[in-house]
């Protein structure tokens, strides 16, 4: 087919689209930036997505991929895709100021690891995506493109946003808590956070090592496979990178189905939280999955995590940001303040506990992933919050980035007033392409008679 003409249009094509036309040469890469920059123009001013854009810098880097093409050099796997990459990410060109006045106008002296991957790929580094102050807690100025009145989610607020509302194909973002699959959840996108030690992280701020993960929006599973498969590989500077050959997960999507993967519905302990829109929402999905999706009690299991999870993470963000502490606590948010408070006063010997339960949990469910392809679990409480004073609830990412088990929410549901509600899988450690292939399944299966949230009796 011929590419589209006008800006939105071209704006709203998902990657794998947008990289069939720059192929065929039916599209340039200078005409897709000029759409998203057009797209940025026109929704910036309500939708507050990006901490950093040069225009003129994106085109030139459209210009130098298009100048490539026309000298018969080969195509790279994201010829000529603009990405939004996330305030955390060091860029070369480009500040990194990490969402605090502490650092603005840093400019980092090299690109973080995937950066550079992704330039490699052929990328076009659009500009830098709103995070929250630090990637913890305190809110950026991002609104829901949905409703300008509620959050985006955070930290990676300015990427899930950017992509739901068509500023770019793709987005990088990073996880420590719920910072991935909480604002794509939010913001209607898919959102995945793979396994643990997956993507390199050297050159992206430093929270709290067992817990940091990179992550990637999309507005379809087999865009996010694209971008993952540019992203993965084994990063020298990254002490927790696994040196594993990559993973193919974009081919892995077109193998054929042998059987059906088998889902188990996981409550977690807080299914409390959980909003009558999600909880009916769910139902109807095991309901139009035939009810062959049996609920698993991982009481026992997970009870302490959150305990866990926050214990290393506040002493972690103590010592990660005991400079910005001393010199600037003051320009601090309250929340994060006290976070780092907290972290300074925990004892040595319950860190080290609690850091390593981590594999040790792990190993107690990881015998389920012999049974199950994945668990089907909330991805947050219900649709966006309304206000923007908080980033909404994590609890139900917690576990499985405290875990390091790949993950992705899929904007499967709405509530009452049509706002997105994302429904979270969680897959064993290592298998982030079968759980990607899962999820595609499940958006086929689901294609034909979509469930709509509906409250609860």
């Amino acid at each position: 087919m011929p590419a589209p003409k006008d800006h939105d249009d071209l704006a709203r094509l998902g990657a794998a689209e947008a990289r069939a036309l720059l192929v065929d040469g039916r599209l340039s890469a200078l005409e897709l930036t000029e759409a998203c920059l057009a797209r940025i123009a026109a929704r910036e001013e309500t939708v507050r997505a990006f901490a950093f854009l040069d225009p003129d810098h994106a085109r030139r880097q459209a210009e130098a991929l298009d100048a490539l093409r026309r000298a018969g050099r080969p195509l790279r796997p994201l010829h000529g895709l603009p990405v939004a990459v996330k305030d955390v990410f060091d860029t070369g060109d480009m500040p990194t100021c990490h969402g605090t006045p502490l650092h603005e106008g840093r400019r980092p002296r090299r690109d973080a690891f995937v950066v550079g991957r992704l330039r490699a790929a052929g990328a076009v580094i659009l500009g830098k995506s709103v995070t929250t102050e630090l990637a913890v807690y305190a809110p950026g100025p991002t609104r829901n493109p949905h409703d300008p009145g509620r959050t985006p989610g955070g930290s990676s607020s300015g990427s899930a946003a950017a992509v739901a509302d068509f500023m770019a194909p793709l987005a990088l973002g990073t996880q420590t808590n719920g910072s991935v699959i909480r604002p794509a959840a939010f913001c209607g996108v898919v959102g995945v956070k793979p396994s643990f030690g997956l993507v390199g992280r050297s050159g992206v701020l430093r929270q709290s090592p067992p817990l940091d993960q990179v992550g990637v929006f999309a507005r379809s599973v087999r865009d996010a496979a694209l971008l993952l498969d540019a992203i993965v590989g084994f990063d020298p500077g990254d002490r927790d990178s696994l040196p594993w050959a990559a993973p193919g997960f974009e081919r892995t999507l077109d193998a054929p189905w042998p059987i059906e993967p088998d889902l188990a519905l996981v409550p977690t302990p807080r299914w409390d939280e959980a909003g009558a829109d999600l909880q009916g929402g769910l139902a109807e999905i095991v309901q139009a999955l035939g009810g062959a999706v049996p609920a698993l009690d991982l009481k026992d299991a997970l009870e302490r995590v959150w305990d866990l999870h926050r214990t290393v993470m506040e002493a972690d963000l103590a010592a990660s940001y005991a400079a910005d502490y001393a010199r600037g606590g003051d320009a601090l948010s309250p929340v994060l303040r006290a976070m780092l408070e907290r972290g300074r006063t925990l004892p040595a010997v319950a860190y080290i506990e609690a850091r390593d339960a981590i594999p040790r949990l792990r190993a107690a469910i990881e015998p389920l992933f012999d049974r199950f392809d994945a668990f089907l679990t909330p991805a947050s409480p219900g649709a966006a919050p309304r206000g923007l004073d908080s980033t909404g609830s994590p609890a139900f990412c917690t576990p499985w980035t405290y875990l390091g088990l790949p993950a992705l929410t899929l904007p499967l549901l709405k509530d009452g007033d049509g706002l997105p509600i994302g429904v979270q899988l969680v897959g064993r450690h290592g298998d982030d392409a079968r759980l990607l292939r899962t999820a595609a399944r499940l958006v086929r299966r689901l294609e034909a008679a979509p469930p709509q949230a509906s409250e609860t009796p």
